[in-house]
């Protein structure tokens, strides 16, 4: 049996901690919802730490190379706005020219360029005054009665203390919320869990002759992926791979599964990146052998991390269901819309994909309770930790759903403490919803029908 797992426990010596900061709201987690929900908190006021395990800010858009930005639309106007939506645009604006020509009246799948998405991130903390630790995580919690007093980090400086009013858990995997304690779900029934992708970034490739040879991209790629399955020459499970341009010479691709990856422990992810590059490089090898236009392709780079689909959910105050989803239902405390689909990703290489679209121009709530971990006072999750059930965190898992959540977590945590106030659900929800629309969010036609009033 493996000895890293049956060593005897070691009792560590009691130790004092230097406290490295005392702010208002602690955000851990630099991706779409840690980013959201600094800027906003910092905006409206609140001083803010905003702690990232990389040197970096961005998620999987700069950690794990996703290729593009899910829809920001419900196929007919923007669901998400507010941050996200003025992230996306300025990122688009320093796309290459003819690039910005042929994206910009898009909003839905529209190629992330990583190195500058890290610049602008960079450079929107600066300017709303966040205060950032970058290479650093979140180790322990240190809480009483219900509330966490403070939190341990880990960083080459050695073990610190941060102190908050209110903690913002953008984490992912709900890091805070399982280091305090809190009630927490995973998986389907039996565990299963969505597969890891190992993206990756091509150069040196002909999108032109690509195009001349592909009349039908998606269709003609999966006929050739299949072919390559059938023929033993490609070992992936599914005939689909999500490419996006970044010019005529370089796009970043989504195409792989790694499977049984827990984002939340470090061997599963160690094996992910182990497993991942191996089958990015044997996919290269099959796309220049087989794919017109690709056949000088150069590997410029393969995610710092696999990409993770679904790991730990908290139980919140509310869960937020798939009938829910189904039924497009707007809840009296919405902080954000969603109109995803369903995106369930096969847990084992023989399962199926689970694919659930609303119809165009529909939409649902997420309301504020699914942001509030039960049993736990000060601290407020967003991104894909949140409480739902298995198929609707396959749909709200998205990044631009994380900066929406984000953005009214941070909101909701600086007028908190504006107000003296450390205690989530002490917000009024009504002022929170209209801080939020007045900053750019849209909380659906409902909301906006009975406060007509508050729109320009």
């Amino acid at each position: 049996m493996d000895k890293l797992h049956t060593s005897p426990m070691l009792s560590v010596p009691q130790m004092d901690v230097p406290v490295y900061a005392e702010v208002d709201v602690v955000v851990a987690g630099g991706g779409p919802a840690g980013v959201g929900a600094a800027l906003a908190a910092a905006r409206n006021g609140a001083s803010v730490l905003l702690i990232e395990q990389r040197g970096y800010l961005g998620g999987m858009a700069t950690v794990s190379l996703v290729p593009a930005y899910c829809p920001f639309t419900d196929e007919v106007k923007p669901v998400i706005r507010g941050i996200g939506l003025e992230i996306l645009l300025e990122m688009k604006s320093r796309m290459e020219p003819a690039f910005q020509e042929e994206w910009k009246d898009n909003l839905d799948w529209v190629p992330i360029d990583a190195e500058h998405l890290k610049r602008l991130l960079d450079e929107k903390m600066a300017e709303a005054g966040v205060q950032l630790l970058y290479h650093t995580f979140v180790s322990r919690t240190l809480q009483t009665d219900g509330k966490v007093e403070a939190v341990l980090i880990q960083n080459k400086s050695g073990t610190q203390a941060v102190k908050g009013k209110i903690y913002i858990d953008c984490t992912s995997d709900a890091d805070i919320v399982h280091a305090a304690g809190g009630v927490l779900t995973q998986g389907g029934d039996e565990g299963e869990l969505q597969p890891g992708t190992m993206c990756f970034q091509l150069g040196n490739l002909d999108r032109l002759k690509f195009a001349e040879h592909t009349a039908d991209i998606g269709l003609d790629l999966k006929h050739a992926i299949r072919r390559g399955i059938a023929s033993g020459e490609l070992r992936v499970v599914r005939d689909w791979a999500g490419i996006s341009w970044h010019n005529n010479n370089t796009a970043g691709f989504n195409f792989g599964h790694i499977f049984g990856i827990d984002g939340s422990k470090a061997e599963d992810l160690t094996r992910g990146a182990v497993e991942g590059r191996a089958l990015v490089h044997h996919i290269v090898d099959w796309l220049q052998r087989t794919v017109p236009g690709f056949e000088q392709a150069v590997l410029m780079a393969t995610g710092e991390q696999i990409g993770i689909r679904e790991s730990r959910r908290i139980v919140g105050d509310y869960v937020v269901t798939a009938e829910d989803f189904l039924n497009c239902v707007s809840f009296p405390d919405d902080i954000a819309r969603n109109a995803y689909f369903i995106d369930i990703h096969m847990a084992k290489p023989t399962s199926d994909m689970t694919m659930v679209h609303l119809p165009p121009g529909q939409s649902h709530g997420i309301p504020y309770r699914a942001l509030l971990p039960v049993g736990i006072e000060n601290v407020i999750t967003a991104g894909r930790a949140i409480s739902t059930d298995r198929a609707t965190q396959g749909s709200t898992r998205v990044m631009p759903n994380c900066f929406a959540m984000g953005e009214a977590a941070g909101t909701a945590a600086a007028m908190l403490t504006k107000e003296g106030k450390s205690a989530s659900r002490e917000i009024n929800v009504y002022d929170l919803q209209r801080q939020l629309v007045s900053q750019g969010a849209w909380l659906g036609e409902q909301w906006e029908e009975k406060n007509l009033y508050l729109i320009d």
